[in-house]
């Protein structure tokens, strides 16, 4: 297994735990259940730690996919520039979490501002780690880019243009 497999196999874990966490927090504020925000904060620090080796791989996955036919660049430079954005925004929300469990730790006053500060934080990051997942999925799966529009996206093959026209 190479470094770009390894993207791969991590890369789902930030957006879909992201989700999971954040449905949960809102749970445990809603119902006003602590043990269930500090559930959440912990898989939101569990997301953040896993978040990192995914983002170190891409580099690695680039390049094994860059020289690749129907593979474009500005989709590839998209991916980059937004995972850029969403584990710097991952790590704060992971950040804030620890913060949260140990003010919930020391029974402060002011856990419950933090968790609902983690919420806006993770909504964030739940944004930015799908937009990075929505622009990594069009890098090689080319059956999403611009499906049923027939326009021609950077680096999609002239193939799939082709069948467009042929309809028409």
């Amino acid at each position: 297994m190479n470094q770009t497999h390894f993207h791969l196999l991590l890369n789902h874990f930030p957006i879909i735990g992201t989700l999971i966490s954040t449905v949960l927090l809102m749970w445990g504020l809603y119902k006003k259940q602590l043990n269930i925000q500090k559930a959440a904060a912990v898989t939101f620090v569990i997301m953040a730690l896993i978040a990192i080796p995914v983002y170190l791989t891409g580099e690695p996955a680039e390049e094994s996919v860059e020289r690749l036919p129907g593979v474009s660049e500005a989709m590839i430079e998209l991916h980059e520039e937004a995972a850029s954005i969403a584990i710097w925004i991952m790590e704060l929300t992971a950040a804030v979490s620890i913060a949260a469990l140990f003010l919930a730790w020391k029974k402060s006053s002011l856990v419950s501002a933090f968790f609902r500060f983690v919420l806006m934080l993770s909504l964030l990051s739940f944004a930015a780690m799908a937009r990075t997942g929505y622009f990594g999925g069009q890098i090689r799966h080319t059956e999403l880019n611009a499906a049923g529009t027939g326009i021609q996206q950077p680096g999609q093959p002239d193939n799939l243009k082709k069948e467009k026209d042929d309809d028409d």
